[in-house]
């Protein structure tokens, strides 16, 4: 059996745990620069008239006069309660797949199935206590299923947010009232050409529809799908997750910048950021690109896009070299008179590092020195992000960083913020 653990209005919830005042009551988080909703707690979620995704101007109003609690984003925090959550998950099976930030599947063979509602009882309430997060939790023998199981455990109270599909019988009633667009995998143009054919129901699409059928119209993913249902194993675990192929980073600046000097810091502190994704998959790059724009929803800005990709000499991981290559890249398409709102950088071509080729040409010490990269990411780790970092990086954050005025503070990584109990 398989169980899919998914934290409960994750962003909302991790804010709220370090906020006791604000339990039982409406919370929202907003995207980068404070811009729209992108996550609410049920209590929010039961104020109807405020919609998802919508700009906080348009609603502050409406907001305030519920009396709801708006953070900015602080991705810092959420990932750091991610990766306990994810902790807390190998200790009950050493098969864990982490789907996403606040979502794993688990590996439950060798659990009997009579003791599948209390182990998944004992998961919840496990991460619950070690972390404060409420979670839901789904288990059938197929991954499809235990996303259907995971959502009926969030949202019927009546299973303490644990669900079992363990019998063909539990699985047919429970396809026949899952919509089919509330599948996993089964997207909106899906949903809209089964909708056409009558199949509005999960169980709908296994009875009514022949794997031959599902793969001319769905491809042999769709099949997949199809098998799933039918309880079929098709999914495979990944426990490892696979390198990435891109490794990129864009971020709206906090205002409107014309300065270049400000430009080329944001930019160095993108590349910082990124490389140090790149080393700890222990990869490099052949490609560096950055591109700039301009706020494409102004009415009163000139307009202008523009990109550039260097390839490198030697692919590399090194952050002083990746920023040298990418400042070449702005400077290349930065042009003077417009007020610019975000400036991106992307990392392609990506190989493992024992599979680059030196260069005839240049001294590949002059370019990826691994000690030096290797006591620069040790560093980091242990006193904090950016306690050493190239100088391009500049001092001026502030004057181009998102716009978070109400970001919380990041209680479990720095030290400066850790939280204080008064007497």
């Amino acid at each position: 059996m398989i169980a899919m653990v998914d934290c409960n209005s994750f962003y909302a919830s991790c804010e709220q745990v370090f906020r006791p005042d604000l339990w039982g009551k409406p919370v929202v988080v907003l995207s980068n620069n404070d811009g729209c909703i992108i996550a609410a707690n049920k209590e929010t979620k039961n104020l109807a008239h405020i919609p998802m995704f919508e700009p906080v101007f348009k609603i502050r109003d409406i907001l305030q006069k519920n009396k709801v609690t708006f953070f900015s984003s602080n991705y810092t925090l959420y990932g750091e309660m991610s990766q306990r959550v994810m902790n807390i998950l190998r200790t009950f099976s050493p098969l864990v797949e982490v789907y996403s930030i606040d979502e794993a599947f688990i590996e439950l063979e060798g659990i009997p199935q009579k003791d599948l509602v209390e182990y998944g009882k004992r998961i919840k309430d496990e991460i619950y206590q070690l972390t404060g997060l409420p979670v839901g939790v789904g288990i059938a023998p197929t991954k499809v299923l235990a996303k259907v199981a995971n959502k009926i455990a969030k949202k019927e109270i009546q299973h303490q947010h644990v669900y079992v599909i363990d019998s063909d019988a539990k699985r047919m009633e429970t396809l026949k009232r899952t919509k089919i667009k509330d599948v996993w995998g089964i997207g909106r143009k899906h949903t809209q050409r089964l909708t056409e054919k009558r199949i509005v129901t999960a169980f709908d699409f296994i009875t009514k529809m022949s794997g031959e059928q599902v793969r001319k119209e769905m491809t042999v993913v769709g099949e997949r799908l199809w098998r799933e249902l039918q309880g079929k194993r098709c999914l495979d675990f990944t426990t490892i997750p696979e390198p990435k192929k891109a490794i990129g980073t864009a971020k709206s600046f906090g205002k409107r910048m014309e300065d270049l000097d400000l430009i080329e810091e944001a930019c160095a502190y993108y590349i910082s950021e990124v490389s140090e994704v790149l080393r700890a998959q222990q990869s490099c790059a052949t490609y560096v690109q950055v591109f700039l724009q301009t706020n494409y929803h102004s009415n009163i800005d000139k307009q202008y896009f523009n990109s550039h990709t260097v390839t490198l000499a030697i692919p590399s991981n090194n952050t002083f070299y990746l920023i040298a290559e990418a400042k070449k890249a702005l400077h290349y398409i930065f042009k003077r008179g417009y007020r610019y709102k975000k400036v991106g950088v992307n990392l392609s071509g990506i190989i493992p590092q024992e599979y680059v080729q030196g260069n005839l040409f240049i001294q590949d010490s002059k370019l990826s020195d691994s000690r030096l990269m290797k006591i620069f990411d040790q560093i980091n780790t242990k006193y904090g992000k950016s306690t050493v970092a190239s100088a391009t990086t500049g001092t001026r954050k502030n004057k181009w960083e998102l716009i978070k005025e109400s970001r919380s503070a990041r209680y479990t990584t720095q030290w400066s913020e850790l939280l204080i109990i008064k007497r």
